[in-house]
């Protein structure tokens, strides 16, 4: 499998969580391990094609991982890896980031 380099963390990391969603995918599992349906229901604007593949994408990426239960009807399960874990400070500064400079912008400031 061909891995990208780059001279820079800051793009390695953009490219890594780049894109509209994976950031707020990563952002609802920060809460804990949630079900597909959790996770299409509480990003209602996303489509099942798109959420598909961006969690295909973080899986392969080693920040989320998925366990599949063996019953009828089929239960997934997605919750951060270890390695995405590590992204809960960052996640946690930029929404106090957020907080302090995007008031105008927040629903519920």
């Amino acid at each position: 499998m061909y891995v990208e380099k780059y001279e820079c963390p800051v793009e390695a990391v953009a490219n890594l969580l780049g894109g509209r969603w994976k950031i707020i995918i990563l952002g609802r599992l920060m809460h804990g391990t949630r079900r597909y349906g959790e996770i299409k229901h509480s990003i209602n604007y996303i489509s099942e094609k798109m959420l598909i593949q961006q969690l295909r994408q973080l899986e392969q990426d080693g920040l989320v991982e998925r366990r599949q239960y063996p019953e009828v009807p089929p239960r997934v399960e997605y919750s951060l890896s270890t390695k995405g874990c590590t992204l809960i400070p960052l996640f946690q500064y930029i929404g106090e980031w957020g907080r302090e400079h995007l008031t105008e912008r927040l629903v519920n400031s």
